[in-house]
C-alpha cells in the first residue's frame, strides 16, 4: 500500500518517518519546507492540480494528513491562512482521495471544544464549541472532509510534543534548567499526548484498513471503509500544564526551579483557551483493539529519547 505523509517534517510527521522504517508499506514524505538529514518532496496541499498530479503519478492509496496552521495565538490575526491551511487544505486531500477511491488520515484537536464548561471527557459526537479561529478552522476542516463522502479517519488529539521541533516539553526542560522561579497555569485541564503513540496508533489504522481493502478483493474501489468516522486519542490520565511541568522537572532531576501555580489570566492571550479538554479514549480502542499508554509513563520514554539524541 503506498502512503502519502504531508507535514513530514513537524514532530508527527517525523515519528510517521521512524514508524515506516519497520513498514511494510510504501511511504512518500511530503512538506513545503526541507529539513536537513531526510529526503522530502516539496508538495502544496493547498494547491489541487498538485496533489493530483503527486497522488496520481505514485498511485497513492492513502494521505496522511499531519500538515496544519498551529500557531493557536497568531490565528487571530492570520486568519485567511490558518483557515486555508485547516480547513480548505483538507478538503482538497478528501476531494482527491475521493476521485482516488482512497483513504484520507486526518489530524484534528482538542481546540473543537472550549467554549461550554465541560468536566468529563469529551466524546467523538459532542458538539464542537471552538473559542479561536484556530479551532473553528479545525472543526470546519473535519466537516468539509466528511461532506466529500470519502473513507476517512479523523483522529482528534491534544497537547502533542515530541523529541522533534519546538514544543511544550522541550521548553520546560530548558526553563526549570535555567530559571530560579515559574509560572504555570494550573486552571487548563487535558493530557498531553506523546507524538510517537500517536504515530502508532496512525499506523494501526492503515494496518486495518490494508486488511480490510485486501479482503475486498476485485470491488476494492466501490467498499465504505467500516471504520470511517472520528477518533479521539491523546495519552491515558488527565492532568494541569502546571503538572505536566512539575512532572517534566522530576523526570529532568531539575529541582532548583520553584514552579509555582497560577491562573490563565495572568497571561494573557487573544483567545480563550479550553479549560478542560480531557478526549474520551473509548471508542478507538475498542475500535482498533489498542492499549493506550499513561502520559507519565510516555513522557519518560521521550525525555529519554530526547537526551541520547543530543
Amino acid at each position: 500500500m503506498k502512503v502519502l505523509v504531508t507535514g513530514a517534517n513537524g514532530q508527527l510527521g517525523n515519528e510517521m518517518r521512524l514508524k515506516a522504517k519497520k513498514s511494510s508499506n510504501k511511504f512518500l514524505f511530503t512538506d513545503v519546507v526541507e529539513q536537513e538529514g531526510v529526503e522530502t518532496t516539496m508538495l502544496d496541499i493547498t494547491d489541487i492540480d498538485a496533489v493530483r498530479k503527486m497522488v496520481r503519478d505514485n498511485e497513492v492509496d492513502v494521505i496522511v494528513n499531519c500538515a496544519a496552521y498551529t500557531n493557536v495565538d497568531k490565528a487571530e490575526t492570520d486568519e485567511t491562512l490558518c483557515h486555508t491551511l485547516n480547513a480548505e487544505a483538507p478538503k482538497i486531500l478528501a476531494t482527491v482521495m475521493k476521485e482516488k477511491k482512497g483513504m484520507l488520515i486526518h489530524i484534528s484537536t482538542d481546540y473543537v471544544f472550549g467554549a461550554d464548561p465541560y468536566n468529563t471527557p469529551c466524546k467523538e459526537d459532542q458538539k464542537g464549541t471552538p473559542t479561536g479561529v484556530y479551532g473553528k478552522t479545525k472543526l470546519e476542516g473535519e466537516e468539509n472532509i466528511i461532506a466529500t463522502g470519502l473513507n476517512h479517519v479523523i483522529i482528534r488529539t491534544a497537547w502533542l510534543y515530541s523529541e522533534f521541533g519546538k514544543n511544550f516539553v522541550k521548553t520546560m526542560l530548558n526553563l526549570t534548567a535555567t530559571k530560579p522561579q515559574l509560572k504555570v497555569v494550573f486552571d487548563q485541564v487535558g493530557t498531553p499526548t506523546y507524538a510517537g503513540d500517536l504515530a502508532d496508533i496512525i499506523m494501526r489504522v492503515l494496518l486495518d484498513y490494508k486488511i480490510e481493502t485486501a479482503e475486498w478483493g476485485a470491488s476494492t474501489r466501490a467498499r465504505r471503509y467500516s471504520k470511517t468516522g472520528i477518533y479521539h486519542y491523546s495519552n491515558e490520565g488527565v492532568c494541569s500544564w502546571y503538572d505536566f511541568t512539575m512532572k517534566i522537572a522530576e523526570i529532568a532531576g531539575n529541582k532548583d526551579c520553584d514552579i509555582q501555580p497560577c491562573h490563565s489570566d495572568e497571561f494573557p492571550s487573544p483567545v480563550k483557551r479550553p479549560a478542560y479538554s480531557v478526549l474520551d479514549k473509548t471508542k478507538v480502542k475498542q475500535t482498533f483493539n489498542v492499549k493506550v499508554p499513561y502520559w507519565t509513563i510516555s513522557l519518560k520514554q521521550c525525555m529519554k529519547n530526547i537526551k541520547a539524541w543530543k
